[in-house]
């Protein structure tokens, strides 16, 4: 990567590639503890693809940070790692994992890249985006080939083109409610198997976590899990529709772990996060309004668990500051 280096780097350019750095960093630490423990050759060959898509990623936005004299993220260490624990979860599990994380990726570099001038720094999101295409597909084919997937629910195809010709449409607590439609549908599935997911390592971690202010935060985010999957589940449940099964029979029973609070902590604050962005997409596509109060009120919960958690992660001396705008008014004071 040595195209363009007379054009500056924007704040798009260095926030996105710090926010992948840390990511990444994140990454590489717990698929190299994910491989200690794996028995399916297959599942083994995705967590390897993925693990040396993580190592490539970072080793491309250091080339770039120190070709542009940008500190280097101290991010997540081996430190961070305890490769002598035991066994945390299945190896179904990790396919899950790989899916749920897949979905952050996309979230950071199909945002990043339209917002990309700079050639080198395009084409790091372009290979980027592109690694991660390749990964989910190869964990989605894997998953329907192992049966461990459920298919989004299916409705009847469409006779003809319809328009919606009365307000009521838009009804969701009085009078007509009609039947969600097929984004609201897919929206409801998403974030269903997102959470079933997320529920998963709430409950091992908080079966690890050494702090008990950790321990209880994360028994606190899976019991917030859990409602928002029972909300969800009964949408698509009164509709006679199905919703995947959780995977809390994934965990195993250990409680050595695998991390340190600091990246178990940093995990679930980055991955609640991404939630944020997923619901707004679901508002956005949605058109009932006992779906938008319910989303409503499921952001709140998520906005108030972030930061606790961020403030956990300050008060530890853990939180690592982006890049930030210059400080005008304290120059100006000194």
């Amino acid at each position: 990567m040595t195209k363009n280096l007379h054009e500056k780097l924007t704040s798009a350019d260095i926030g996105k590639l710090w926010v992948a750095y840390m990511g990444n960093s994140l990454g590489e630490r717990v698929l190299s503890y994910y491989l200690q423990h794996i028995d399916d050759k297959d599942i083994k060959k995705v967590l390897e693809f993925a693990l040396n898509t993580s190592q490539s990623l970072l080793e491309k936005i250091k080339e770039i940070f120190i070709q542009e004299n940008i500190p280097l993220p101290v991010g997540l260490t081996e430190e961070d790692v305890n490769f002598d624990a035991p066994r945390l979860f299945s190896d179904e599990f990790y396919l899950h994992y790989l899916r749920y994380t897949g979905k952050a990726g996309f979230s950071i570099y199909s945002i990043a890249l339209p917002l990309m001038l700079r050639e080198d720094v395009r084409d790091f999101f372009i290979y980027a985006l592109h690694q991660n295409i390749q990964l989910i597909t190869k964990v989605n084919e894997l998953m329907k080939a192992k049966s461990f997937s459920t298919k989004p629910p299916l409705i009847p195809i469409p006779e003809k083109v319809d328009f919606i010709k009365k307000q009521h449409y838009l009804n969701g607590f009085f009078g007509h409610i009609r039947p969600p439609h097929a984004l609201e549908i897919t929206h409801l599935y998403d974030t269903i198997d997102s959470n079933i997911t997320s529920r998963a390592l709430l409950i091992a971690f908080s079966q690890v976590a050494e702090s008990d202010q950790i321990r209880k935060f994360f028994i606190r985010g899976k019991e917030i899990t859990a409602k928002h999957l029972e909300d969800c589940s009964q949408q698509l449940n009164k509709e006679n529709l199905p919703s995947p099964s959780l995977l809390d029979h994934l965990v195993t029973t250990s409680t050595i772990s695998p991390f340190s609070d600091k990246l178990m902590l940093y995990h679930k604050i980055d991955m609640f996060s991404v939630k944020i962005r997923s619901y707004g997409n679901a508002i956005s596509l949605n058109g009932r309004r006992d779906l938008m109060t319910m989303y409503t009120k499921i952001l709140k919960d998520i906005f108030l668990y972030v930061e606790d958690g961020g403030n956990i992660m300050i008060d530890q001396g853990w939180m690592e500051q982006p890049p930030k705008a210059a400080d005008r008014d304290s120059l100006a004071s000194k």
